[in-house]
């Protein structure tokens, strides 16, 4: 089990309400840290925990988040997995404004973010710095202890009542709060409205298990090819075997120009079937993997056999997704409850009922059947340790006195 620590503090606008959160990672020392570097395993990691079903734990349902961002986060592609709707990217004081920064800050604008400026001075030198950004900055976090009185009246008056909106940032005191609220900032954020709280957040079990999760959730959404190759392009890995796989695919004998030619080809049905079989034989550490695999994919092909036409391909998914606990550790039912799929397929897993559960049963039935008929006929040679372990993780009670 993974665990982070999540430094939160609350922001308020200018009715007394809470606006957002800012987040913080913490490294083991407790020190503040930047997105991009590696806590207790790698940021994608950290952008597992925060999209993951423990968000709406930390901020509530709809509330919205600031977290902080540098020239690292935003070149190497970590942040694409945030929901835009949840997340104001904060763009640090001290970042490096290449010209490749700025073009990913525009990119993620248009992509539809909420950015903002961390600690902002109000010098000269941080207006020049950020000139170039003002257009597509949403809000500036005037920190009112680093800015001069002159300057930060003058960057009032340059963006009050505009589309940018103010945070007073380091609000220590009730004069503090009184003096910039009468001044019409927008927001507060400081000590002396909200200590921040550390929390521990419960990281996934494997930072690739839920980038696929991700992906199969984009593609059930039916979001745009384009949306697709955007996150596919931003793991070298999966796109290397989606790749692989498409070429040694028999049915397709063309020169693979783009991934988008290759979603496009594949169809979103036949992606998401590869997705759940790469997701079984990739990330999972047991032994027992390729088995796993091979049970999997043959459960769901029995089970689309046995379907009506119009559910075949519903079939299928309803066979692989009813194995996935066997690769993860966390509660099957808030796993399904996070990639929201189909109502039948989510029946099925979580309570064996529903239209495919028949199905389901006979495929339990054979496999059962075959694994009893090997287990007898290979008894002898199986560990004792073995057994016990399994049983055990089975809830089978074992009498000790006859062990």
């Amino acid at each position: 089990m993974n665990i982070i620590n999540i430094s939160k503090q609350k922001i308020f606008d200018n009715k007394n309400q809470v606006y957002a959160y800012e987040l913080v990672f913490k490294d083991m020392s407790n020190n503040h840290t930047a997105l991009s570097t590696s806590i207790r395993g790698t940021a994608q990691l950290i952008m597992s925990s925060i999209t993951s079903k423990e968000l709406d734990k930390l901020l509530g349902h709809k509330t919205v988040a600031f977290i902080n961002i540098d020239e690292d986060s935003l070149l190497k592609g970590i942040l694409d997995v945030l929901d835009k709707d949840r997340f104001i990217l904060n763009i640090m004081e001290n970042i490096d404004l290449t010209e490749n920064v700025i073009a990913k800050i525009i990119q993620y604008k248009k992509r539809g973010f909420l950015l903002s400026l961390e600690h902002f001075d109000s010098s000269a030198h941080m207006l020049a710095k950020f000139n170039r950004l003002f257009n597509y900055i949403d809000i500036i976090k005037m920190d009112i202890v680093l800015s001069e009185p002159e300057n930060l009246e003058k960057v009032m008056a340059k963006f009050k009542g505009g589309r940018v909106k103010l945070l007073a940032q380091n609000i220590e005191t009730k004069e503090d709060f009184r003096k910039y609220a009468d001044m019409g900032f927008d927001f507060f954020q400081g000590y002396y409205l909200d200590k921040p709280e550390v929390m521990e957040i419960i990281g996934s079990k494997e930072p690739a298990q839920f980038i696929i999760l991700q992906l199969i959730k984009i593609i059930k959404d039916n979001n745009s090819t384009e949306q697709l190759e955007f996150f596919i392009k931003k793991q070298p890995d999966l796109s290397y075997k989606l790749i692989e796989f498409f070429n040694n695919s028999k049915k397709f004998s063309v020169k693979i120009e783009s991934l988008t030619q290759v979603i496009t080809l594949l169809g979103r049905d036949k992606l998401l079937r590869w997705l759940l079989v790469y997701l079984y034989s990739e990330t999972s550490k047991s032994p027992a993997s390729k088995s796993i695999l091979a049970l999997a994919i043959r459960r769901a092909e029995r089970m689309e056999a046995e379907a009506e036409p119009r559910q075949k391909d519903k079939a299928y998914l309803a066979g692989m997704f009813s194995m996935l606990s066997s690769i993860f550790e966390t509660d099957i039912k808030e796993l399904m409850e996070h990639i929201q799929m189909d109502r039948d397929i989510t029946s099925l897993v979580l309570e064996k009922k529903g239209i495919f559960a028949p199905s389901l049963m006979r495929a339990e039935k054979a496999e059962k059947d075959y694994l009893r008929k090997i287990m007898m006929e290979n008894f002898d040679k199986l560990n004792t340790n073995d057994l016990i372990y399994t049983l055990e993780y089975g809830g089978v009670e074992i009498d000790k006195s006859k062990l």
